[in-house]
Order: C-alpha cells, then sequence, then structure tokens
C-alpha cells in the first residue's frame, strides 16, 4: 500500500473516529442545563429528594419550615413505602359488607363496591376504602427568630436560591433574615430512609435558628397533606437521648408504631418542646449538622454523616445518569424542543425518587395522599413501563416482586366472583386488599399489565431465570383473562361483556361492550402469555388460544373505532368524547393486530385531536395519542398531542405534572411521557425509521443513546 493511500485511510479513521466521539451525548451538560433554580417562593415549585422508597419534599428554605404555607402547593411531604396507619376496626367491620352483586352470564357476581349502601354497611365500605392510609412521617423545619423575638415568616425571607442539582441529587437553598444568610444543603440517603442537612448562618452561632420536628396524626382522607394537629392524645412520640449527639424518637399511632433517629455533629441539644414536637438548638459555632433516618424500627448505630450521605449521593447519581437512556434536542431548532427536554430530564429524575420503590406507587408519589396513598395497579404500567426503555429494567423487577406478596388476595377476589386464575386489585395498599369502589372495581385493563411488565423484563434479559421467577403468575393472569372473556352464540368470537368499566371511565359499566383497547390487549396479553409457554416448552393451553385467535374486533362505524361496540354516537354526542381517549392506546400502547386497520385508526385518530374534549382529559392522555401517531407515523400529530396547550398537560417548575388544584402532582403523567419520548425516538419492534415520532424537516436533530424498542 502506498504511503499516500496509507495516510489518506488514516485521515478517515481519524476523521469517523472524531466523528463518532462528536456524536457522543456529554450527558453532564444535557442534565445539569435542567438544574431548577427557585428565585421567589412559589408553592408549587417545592424541590424533593428521595431514593425510590422515602421521599422528603423542602420548601424555599431547603427544609420544610412553611409547611402551612405549601400545604395547598406541592406538599412539604415525608413519606415512605413502609409507613402506613390503619384506624382501629372498633366496630368489627366485615369486608363483604360492601359487597355488590351484578349480572353476569346470568349469574350474581360479588363485587366491592360503593354504591348503594346505607347505616353499618356504608360506613364499614368507608372503612376499608379509608383504610390503610399513607403516613406523613414527621415535619423537619427551621424556627428562625428576628432581631425582636418573633418568628419569621415566608414574607420575611430574603434574596432566597433555592436549588436541584439533578446530577448529585442535592438541595440547596440560600436565603436571607434581616440581611443575615442562611445557607442549606440536603440529602437523601441512597439506601436508607434519612436526609442529612448542612446548615451555616450567624443565625446558628447568635442562638435566633433551630431546628424542630413535628410530628402530626393519621388522616382518613381521600387527598390531603397528611397533616393532622388536633388530635394530640390519639398518639404518641417518646423521646430518648442515646448520647451526646444521639436520640430516638418512638412514634405510635394506634396499633402502628416506627421510629425516628436523629444525629447531629457539634455541640448542640435536643429537647421535647411540646407533645409531638422536639427541638434542636446549637450550642455553639456557625453550622449545624443532621442525619435523621426512618424506620419501622432504627438502630443504635451512629447513622451516616453529611459528608457520607454527600459521597453517597454522589456515586449514586453519576451512576444513574451514566447508565440512563438520554435524549438530546439541543441541535433542534424548533421552539418546542427546549421545553421538551427540561420536562423528560425532570421527570427521569422524579420517577427515580418518587416511583422506583419496592411496590407500585401512588399517583401522588411519596409527597401526599391521593386515594388515601394507595397505588393504582392500572396506573402501575404509566409509572414503571419507562424504566424498561430508559436502562433500568431492574425497578420493574423488585416491582413486579411485589405482585407475589398480593397473589392471596388476587386469587380470593377471581374465585369469589367464579372465575379461574387471579383478578389484580385496582386501588390497593401493601396488604394487598382491593378497596370498594364503584368504579375501580369494576376496571379489568389492570389485568393484563403484570404480563406486559414481565415481557419487558425478558426481552431485557431472555433467561430461564426470568421465565421461572414470574411464570405462574403470568399464567394465572391469563387464566382469568381467558374465562373472563365470553364466546358468542357460535363458540367463534370471543367478547368482553358487562359488568366492566373500560379505561375510558365514562362508559357505565351496565351497558360496556367490547371496549377496543380491552380487546387487543386481551388477545397481546394472553399471546404473550402463550409465548411463555412454549419458551418453557409446555404444551399450549387450548382455551388461551382459542380466546387470543378469536377475541372480537373493535367495532367501527363510519370509518371510525367507536369507544364501546355498542356506541353509535361515539363521535356525535360531546359527553362520549370525555376523559381518556383510549381507543388511541389500541394501537399505540399495543402494537399492530390483524384486526386493527391502521386506516380506520388514522381517521380515528384525527377526530379525536379536532374533536375530543381535551380539558378532561389526564397527563397520561397525551403520551398516549402520541404514540399512536408515532406507530401510524404521524410525527406532526404527536408532537401536537405530546405538547398540547391544556392545563393537565402542564409541567410545573419543578417538573411535576400539574391536573388541578386537588392533584397538584401526577406522576403518570411523568412516566407517560418517558415511555412515549423513548418510543419516539428508538420506535418498536420492526421500525426502521430513525426518529420516528420527531418531523423530518431539519428542525428535529434528536440525538440518544441508551434507549429500546418497545413491542
Amino acid at each position: 500500500m502506498s504511503r499516500p493511500i496509507m495516510v489518506l485511510l488514516f485521515a478517515f479513521f481519524i476523521a469517523g473516529c472524531q466523528a463518532q466521539q462528536a456524536a457522543k451525548i456529554d450527558r453532564y451538560a444535557l442534565v445539569t442545563r435542567n438544574n431548577v433554580l427557585v428565585e421567589q417562593p412559589d408553592t408549587l415549585a417545592s424541590l424533593s429528594v428521595g431514593n425510590g422508597n422515602f421521599a422528603f419534599t423542602t420548601d424555599i428554605t431547603g427544609l420544610q419550615t412553611f409547611y402551612a404555607d405549601y400545604e395547598k402547593g406541592v406538599t412539604l411531604g415525608t413519606q415512605s413505602n413502609w409507613g402506613w396507619h390503619t384506624f382501629p376496626n372498633d366496630a368489627g367491620y366485615d369486608i363483604m359488607q360492601s359487597v355488590s352483586y351484578s349480572d353476569f352470564r346470568g349469574r350474581k357476581v360479588p363485587y366491592l363496591s360503593q354504591e348503594a349502601k346505607t347505616g353499618s354497611d356504608a360506613n364499614a365500605t368507608n372503612y376499608f376504602r379509608e383504610n390503610p392510609q399513607r403516613l406523613q412521617l414527621g415535619i423537619i423545619r427551621l424556627f428562625i427568630t428576628t432581631n425582636n423575638g418573633n418568628e419569621v415568616q415566608l414574607a420575611d425571607i430574603q434574596y432566597p436560591k433555592h436549588q436541584l442539582n439533578l446530577w448529585e441529587g442535592r438541595i440547596s437553598s440560600q436565603f436571607a433574615v434581616e440581611g443575615e444568610t442562611v445557607n442549606i444543603e440536603l440529602f437523601c440517603h441512597q439506601q436508607l430512609d434519612m436526609v442529612s442537612a448542612r446548615i451555616t448562618s450567624s443565625l446558628v452561632s447568635n442562638g435566633r435558628l433551630k431546628v424542630e420536628w413535628i410530628f402530626p396524626y393519621a388522616v382518613p382522607i381521600n387527598t390531603h397533606s397528611g397533616y393532622e394537629f388536633a388530635s394530640p392524645g390519639k398518639h404518641s412520640s417518646k423521646l430518648e437521648l442515646v448520647g451526646d449527639n444521639s436520640a430516638i424518637i418512638s412514634r405510635t399511632l394506634d396499633r402502628d408504631h416506627y421510629q425516628v433517629k436523629i444525629d447531629w455533629q457539634g455541640e448542640a441539644k435536643l429537647t421535647e418542646h411540646a407533645n409531638h414536637h422536639f427541638v434542636l438548638a446549637p450550642q455553639s459555632g456557625r453550622s449545624l449538622e443532621f442525619s435523621c433516618g426512618f424506620a419501622p424500627e432504627v438502630t443504635r448505630e451512629t447513622l451516616p454523616t453529611f459528608a457520607e450521605t454527600e459521597k453517597n449521593n454522589l456515586d449514586h447519581w453519576k451512576t444513574f445518569w451514566e447508565t440512563s437512556g438520554v435524549v438530546d434536542f439541543s441541535d433542534c431548532t424548533d421552539p418546542r424542543a427546549k421545553e421538551l427536554e427540561r420536562r423528560f430530564v425532570l421527570s427521569q429524575y422524579l420517577t427515580n425518587i418518587q416511583s422506583s420503590g419496592n411496590m407500585p406507587p401512588q399517583e401522588t408519589g411519596l409527597v401526599y395522599n391521593s386515594w388515601y396513598g394507595k397505588a393504582h395497579l392500572e396506573m402501575h404500567w404509566w409509572h414503571s413501563a419507562h424504566f424498561a426503555h430508559w436502562g433500568h429494567p431492574e425497578i420493574i423487577d423488585k416491582q413486579l416482586e411485589w405482585y407475589f406478596t398480593i397473589y392471596q388476595k388476587a386469587l380470593e377476589t377471581a374465585q369469589m366472583q367464579g372465575f379461574k386464575g387471579i383478578r389484580w386489585p385496582k386501588m390497593v395498599g401493601p396488604e394487598g386488599q382491593n378497596s370498594p369502589s364503584g368504579v375501580g372495581s369494576y376496571l379489568i385493563w389492570q389485568q393484563p399489565h403484570f404480563i406486559y411488565m414481565a415481557e419487558q423484563l425478558y426481552r431485557n434479559n431472555p433467561s430461564p431465570e426470568i421465565l421461572n421467577k414470574y411464570k405462574d403468575l403470568v399464567f394465572a393472569t391469563a387464566d382469568f383473562m381467558a374465562d373472563f372473556a365470553v364466546p358468542d352464540s357460535t363458540g367463534k368470537v370471543y367478547n368482553l361483556l358487562p359488568p366492566l368499566i373500560p379505561a375510558q371511565e365514562h362508559w357505565k359499566r351496565q351497558t360496556t361492550l367490547n371496549p377496543p383497547f380491552e380487546l387487543a390487549y386481551w388477545h397481546w396479553g394472553l399471546t404473550i402469555a402463550q409465548e411463555w409457554r412454549r419458551r418453557l416448552k409446555m404444551p399450549p393451553d387450548t382455551l388461551w388460544e382459542k380466546v387470543s385467535a378469536n377475541m372480537a374486533a373493535p367495532v367501527q362505524e363510519n370509518g371510525l373505532y367507536l369507544g364501546i361496540a355498542n356506541a353509535s354516537d361515539s363521535y356525535t354526542n360531546p359527553d362520549n368524547m370525555t376523559d381518556h381517549p383510549m381507543v388511541t392506546g389500541t394501537l399505540g400502547i399495543l402494537p399492530e393486530w390483524e384486526k386493527i386497520d391502521t386506516e380506520t385508526m388514522r381517521n380515528t385518530l384525527k377526530v379525536v385531536m379536532q374533536k375530543w374534549d381535551w380539558p378532561s382529559t389526564w397527563g397520561w392522555d397525551y403520551p398516549m395519542v402520541a404514540m399512536c401517531a408515532t406507530r401510524l407515523y404521524e410525527p406532526e400529530i404527536a408532537l401536537e398531542a405530546l405538547l398540547k396547550d391544556v392545563q393537565k398537560n402542564t409541567y410545573l417548575r419543578n417538573g411535576h405534572n400539574y391536573q388541578s388544584e386537588r392533584l397538584r402532582i401526577y406522576l403518570p403523567g411523568n412516566g407517560g411521557l418517558l415511555k412515549t419520548i423513548s418510543f419516539m425516538c428508538a420506535g418498536w419492534e420492526g421500525c426502521t425509521a430513525p426518529n420516528p415520532g420527531f418531523p423530518n424537516n431539519g428542525q428535529w436533530n434528536v440525538k440518544w443513546e441508551g434507549l429500546t424498542k418497545a413491542f
């Protein structure tokens, strides 16, 4: 080979390497340019740290100083996946008092329902719906006084800078009181349910700044901040000093118990100020460091110091961001790109701290209670399915393990109703008991979710270990699904019959027939369950095969898919175009099915975009519609849907998906956004188009790494 040719080839090699290097995303720059900075009090802009099983939310001061001011905003919560309370059942209520019967195939089927209840039955129904409820574990706040001795109020805070460093998992706050600066740094330990803080200020040395712990009672209200201070006699908080710089507070609420461990560095004293109210007062120096851990039962071992917790976070978050999927919109010229990037980066952080624990999360995460703090299993897909595509299938794995703990309850529900297999609950606490509901008890679309996410794990790691780990739950889920489908008089078509409420909850359970999304999901779920049998070298299940192959096709009229089979007025009656436009999930969330015509779905999508009552939709609807548009290669519609200008598609400064005054945060929206962005970038199995969800118009030069395809 001649020297000129060698030089030329070497030049091409170097250029190729440089191009490859240039294409690599600067993850640190991507993440940190979306750090959050709040420079004035904003009760919807509180910032949180957490580890998936525990989270701690802060106000402008970096702790929970003004919790009352933030109560109607993004509440200053301290919550965990283990911290629950149950009011005593002194009246001896029985869950069967909430039963109502509905006709199904000529027999009476019991459902745990809220309707038509009076007297003791109504009280019993309310009791089992309200219990257990998730606890606010305690408030950690600053007590600061002015020069004249008055307690500082929110309006007294000067020059605030409240910051979240996403790359480090660090909250920093700087502010002044009467010209005196206060600096606070805060971390949450990533393996322990614990926060560590460092406070630096002259107010520490002159005795004007202290740290307080305040403990509330439990609140049996559907959506509530969790602060209840009117019943001090109904719970106890016992202080035990276990060293010069350490204390344990033992909490008892009726029959429920947990403990709080507080360790501090430097000269300070912890005293009981009043019932459920404790004060840590520095005795010298300009700084105070403390660590505070929460657990069902703490040990007397010294907690990690602030410096140790800081290192724990720096290591954890660096690893998280370096191993997660990322999408870079910095080379995009469409003005919407910057906001889309902000939303997904903050959603990555929020879902990791709020939704990555060892059980399905509640819709408001670990901040404040919605539906008493219970999980909604039909939302589990929206909370967690994205983790498989962004590099963290292990999160799905540990959450699916939780389903083993509620298997018996799910089995009992199916048996009580006369079905084979297991029927997963809808609204549920850690004990696995389905909560009585006039809606939730009739939902069915949470049933295939388990199969979907188990299949995600297998596709990520196609091993016998995954198959053997989850096969029993996959098969029992499929047994229920096959038994729930009803053959017509010919035995050749299987239907989904009332009573049921589809994912578009607008439809009445007594008359709902063959909702399109559920039909497609039944077909897909049973097909995948059968594939699991094949992989395990087991013979096919004949009923699964028959049902999946013969599920009724979604009904269409005038070139559009109806909301349910018997609703010819799906797109002429405005009432039928409210709530979730679930018909779009039939081809979007789910892959192609021979019984779904793409052009009919395209027409349906366009009518939905034009005519739907968008204010009545919810945070995950916009991602869902965008996935449908992407699967139909309609990227402009996908972007229009994903960034639709409607209240429930608002993303606050802290990244939370705002819905309403009642639901100020809504994590299914964040999870749905992540699922959809990965879908728009990496596509799905069989899709060869690059970035199929983004227009090829020169304005969307989207770069990404570490994403995987959807089904």
